[in-house]
């Protein structure tokens, strides 16, 4: 695709990482909560990398800056696969220098969703449990690490013994496996019988009404994905508060970025926010490929692409 120079309000980005999302693959299926615009659909929400041009009127950025993005636009109109991308400016935020671009594609919408999620639904606070479900994500390991900044207790939760190492390594207090291990039971155990303060949920469904029995009484649940696309009942623990979460919390208005763009770099410069990279493939033509990995399940952390 040819691209035109920047219009007012717009920059150029040389795109030097993507960052891959669940999101990218349920679009490219056909299942995502829109469908593509064909013909010549596009796809990605995060990517990192430099400003090259950018159009008049835009003065919050200048050539030569390092940037990512935020993530909050259509993708069949701005999706960022590609070597260079011109988006809006309100679709970028800067990143520091320091910060390489793989770290950078990392962690927008995953440290950005936990970050909404749990401080700004559901009131994270100091002491809090907080139960992580599918916690191998690139969301889940998001929320370990933000949760233990917040001085809270992460509970991750993952399918297979075989990522209990890992979810330890990085920053879960305890992981339950859910295929041999009761996750009502074993909350309430390393809980004290108390059960958790908040619930951070990804896959919704059937199972979700199971959640209530791991969780404290005035427990807060924050229901961000649906990869279960069967109904979910509401789990009958009262009194309780029920959230659905999207990322247009962070990402809908200027101040909103602006804060939640404070937060990350914060968390990036004195380490407490590091994202797990789960495999780095180096071309676009690999993207099947970085597909094809993210719809097994079987990696920790992050994906990336680099063009």
């Amino acid at each position: 695709m040819e691209l035109a120079a920047p219009a007012p309000g717009e920059v150029l980005i040389k795109v030097e990482a993507l960052g891959l999302n669940r999101a990218d693959a349920l679009f490219r299926s056909g299942t995502y909560y829109y469908p593509a615009t064909l013909p010549a659909s596009r796809n990605g929400y995060e990517a990192a990398g430099v400003i090259e041009a950018v159009g008049d009127g835009v003065t919050a950025f200048a050539p030569g800056d390092t940037v990512l993005t935020t993530g909050n636009f259509e993708l069949s109109a701005h999706g960022v696969y590609a070597d260079r991308v011109v988006l809006p400016q309100d679709a970028v935020a800067r990143r520091p220098a320091e910060v390489d671009a793989v770290t950078a594609a990392a962690v927008w919408l995953t440290y950005t969703t936990a970050y909404g999620a749990l401080h700004l639904r559901a009131g994270l606070r100091p002491g809090d449990h907080v139960l992580i479900t599918g916690a191998s994500s690139g969301v889940g390991t998001a929320a370990l690490q933000v949760a233990r900044r917040a001085g809270a207790i992460p509970i991750a939760t993952t399918r297979t013994e075989d990522k209990r190492r890992q979810l330890l390594d990085l920053g879960a207090e305890h992981v339950i496996v859910t295929d041999t291990e009761d996750v009502p039971k074993e909350t309430k155990r390393l809980t004290e019988g108390r059960g958790a303060d908040i619930v951070l949920d990804a896959i919704g469904g059937p199972a979700f009404q199971t959640l209530g029995e791991a969780a404290a009484q005035d427990a807060t649940y924050v229901l961000y994905g649906w990869l279960d696309g069967r109904p979910a009942t509401v789990p009958m623990t009262w009194p309780a508060t029920v959230h659905g979460y999207n990322n247009g919390t962070v990402t809908d208005t200027a101040d909103a970025r602006r804060r939640a763009a404070a937060y990350l770099n914060a968390g990036l410069k004195d380490g407490t926010l590091r994202p797990k990279i789960a495999q780095i493939f180096d071309g676009l033509d690999r993207m099947p490929d970085a597909h094809r990995l993210m719809e097994t399940n079987t990696h920790i952390g992050k994906i990336v692409v680099r063009p």
